[in-house]
């Protein structure tokens, strides 16, 4: 794997010149699409894009740093994005290669790890679209993707410093209370919040993703969809037993507008790991 590169600088520097893995399936699943012609179109292949997050950012990034000088507006739909580049230039321009599973070869456990991030991504990603069609946000699918990439720092260093998160693993579980962005500070001289946000800059994504991203902007409503939906994923990926939870469906409720209660019918929590909402509790939340 990567070797002697140090501080947040060379990092960013380092994952801006690197070619991003995509999932061994979705290259299989596009390989499928490309045998039958009359599948082949922008829909079905976003639709393959939506489940890989690197994927979705090679295919947004590769736009902006292409885009013509008439065009006014930012793309954030991938949908659209190849509309405009055609479905061939993706093929030709953004194959979907290397894949995870090879430049992870040998880090079997970090693999595991990485791929219980991209799943929590994908359950993320799901509330957030939920509910911004339920608030009638025709943003919905930017908030999609902004809820599937919001921890893309933490993915891309699964990928590319296995030891290193391995290491940060290990010292959170040995002690629970161990805030996560200390940790990290720790183990790589600074926290992954801060790397991802200069790599989305560096990559001139487009601002309204930025900004869905940016957890410091949680006093809007589409941010504060987007962060609630990555909390509820990653609390829990614990169990429906952690002891963040009931501030999740507290804050979902004032969201949505709705009870407690109805947002652990909605999401279908299941009776028996229901937590008593009228208990004190401890807050587990992401520092």
């Amino acid at each position: 794997m990567v070797q002697d590169i140090k501080g947040l600088e060379q990092w960013v520097g380092y994952l801006t010149r690197a070619e991003l893995p995509v999932l061994k399936q979705t290259a299989r699943d596009l390989a499928t699409l490309l045998e039958d012609p009359n599948r082949l179109s922008a829909r079905g292949v976003a639709q393959v894009i939506a489940v890989d997050p690197m994927l979705t950012v090679k295919v947004l990034r590769y736009l902006q740093l292409h885009k013509h000088r008439s065009q006014q507006s930012e793309v954030v739909q991938v949908e659209q994005a190849l509309i405009m580049m055609g479905v061939e230039a993706f093929f030709s321009k953004i194959p979907p290669q290397p894949l995870v599973q090879d430049v992870m070869q040998g880090h079997t456990e970090a693999l595991i790890q990485l791929l219980h991030v991209i799943h929590r991504a994908h359950r993320a990603s799901a509330y957030a679209y939920d509910w911004a069609v339920r608030l009638t946000d025709l943003h919905f699918e930017e908030i999609r993707i902004a809820a599937l990439l919001h921890d893309l720092a933490e993915m891309l260093m699964w990928c590319f410093a296995p030891k290193e998160m391995l290491e940060i693993r290990a010292m959170q579980q040995k002690d629970k209370t161990l805030r996560t962005r200390a940790v990290q500070e720790e183990v790589f001289g600074f926290n992954l919040l801060d790397m991802q946000k200069q790599l989305v800059k560096n990559w001139q994504l487009p601002e309204l993703l930025l900004n869905l991203m940016d957890d410091e902007f949680t006093n809007h409503q589409r941010v504060r969809n987007v962060v609630l939906a990555v909390n509820l994923a990653r609390h829990s990926a614990n169990g429906w037993d952690d002891a963040a939870l009931p501030d999740d469906y507290s804050d979902i409720a004032q969201l949505l507008r709705m009870k407690p209660e109805q947002v652990m019918l909605m999401i279908g929590v299941e009776a028996g790991t229901i937590c008593d909402l009228n208990k004190p509790h401890l807050s587990g939340k992401e520092s």
